[in-house]
């Protein structure tokens, strides 16, 4: 494997949350980030600011992922700068909560196209373009092991990705490239609290045997260490990030 310093990676949904702590902690690990957003671009510059203030590489790509084409200009975007790509992290989700029976038409597809369509497009571009000994990080989400109602389509969206997860492992072990998957339980992130009130955000909270939310931070630290070389035995799997909820 190339040495941490020459490694670019794509970070997809990186304008916060989650995602902008992906990218801030893979260029503190010294690795070459491309930064996408699909809407939030003041985010997204500012992420790529903090990362060339701290003396590490990164750019901005606009680029919708659940749109054909827009994960191509994503490897396009990272391949003109940096001259390859090493790690694919399929970051970017949507999540809409509802019982099954109120869950609209709309809401249905957004969640399908983005959650599961994005991380697909996203695997087969880098089963084409990334180089070999590379890492794919997909995400999940621990709500397929609770099963609490209200989650299902997000929950079924996610479990999709873990079975291509197990998959696409298998079809890319020739090329030393890992594939795996985290599984975030609840994090404190604009898309975890928003419609929620602050009594029920403190119930989810005691839910959780270490008594509070996940930090951006915490899964972060996952995804570095699966896309890192000490990681290189460990492929084909899903690791639950959730202080033991479930």
């Amino acid at each position: 494997m190339t040495s941490q310093a020459q490694r670019v990676a794509i970070v997809t949904g990186a304008s916060k949350g989650i995602g902008a702590a992906i990218a801030l902690r893979l260029a503190a690990d010294g690795i070459a980030v491309a930064v996408n957003y699909a809407s939030s671009q003041k985010p997204a510059g500012e992420i790529v600011a903090s990362i060339e203030a701290a003396g590490g590489k990164a750019i901005v790509v606009q680029a919708d992922i659940a749109r054909p084409g827009g994960v191509a200009t994503l490897f396009d975007a990272a391949e003109a700068a940096f001259g390859g790509v090493d790690i694919l992290v399929n970051n970017a989700g949507v999540m809409t909560l509802g019982p099954i029976a109120d869950v609209d038409d709309a809401a249905f597809e957004s969640q399908i196209a983005i959650n599961l369509g994005g991380a697909f497009r996203g695997m087969r571009e880098a089963t084409r373009r990334l180089r070999d000994d590379g890492r794919i990080v997909n995400f999940s989400s621990s709500v397929v092991g609770l099963y609490q109602p209200g989650y299902g389509v997000y929950a079924a969206t996610k479990a999709a990705v873990e079975a291509m997860t197990h998959i696409l492992a298998k079809e890319l072990g020739p090329r030393r490239i890992t594939v795996n998957a985290v599984a975030p339980g609840p994090v404190e992130t604009e898309l975890f609290t928003r419609g929620k009130t602050e009594e029920q955000i403190r119930a989810i909270a005691g839910m959780n045997p270490m008594r509070r939310l996940g930090q951006p931070a915490d899964i972060a630290a996952v995804v570095a260490f699966l896309a890192s070389p000490d990681s290189a035995w460990v492929n084909g799997q899903v690791i639950r990030a959730n202080g033991g909820v479930v």
